[in-house]
């Protein structure tokens, strides 16, 4: 029993943050391919986004939650904010890479952090 809360606490958060990094830096070099060949930096992100709102979607139907908020619409706009500077960034990020190299974007994504905070 004790070796199963082990692996929730420790392992797991460490091995979720190794496959979310090794992604990243799969996509930026995907990316740096793809454009490569000829594909626009707008039509890849809005592929990249249709396939994450595929796979996301369906997780509230699978674990919903009792005591939700209503969804108002101060809510609404803060979510519309978020997603309108989080796509920003990702259409600047990715014109970035196509100027230069995926080794740099990933390089420079692990500093997002440190520069969170400066």
């Amino acid at each position: 029993m004790e070796e199963g809360r082990y692996w929730l606490k420790e392992t797991l958060p460490f091995s979720m943050m190794l496959a979310l990094e090794c992604t990243n830096v799969g996509l930026n070099t995907i990316f740096k391919a793809a454009t490569n060949k000829g594909m626009s930096h707008y039509v890849f992100i809005f592929y990249s986004y249709g396939l994450a709102a595929i796979v996301l979607l369906p997780s509230p139907l699978l674990y919903r939650k009792a005591g939700l908020p209503q969804l108002t619409f101060s809510i609404a706009a803060k979510l519309f904010l978020l997603g309108s500077i989080g796509c920003t960034a990702v259409m600047l990020g990715y014109k970035g890479i196509n100027d230069s190299n995926p080794t740099l974007a990933s390089a420079m994504s692990n500093l997002i952090p440190a520069f969170t905070f400066i």
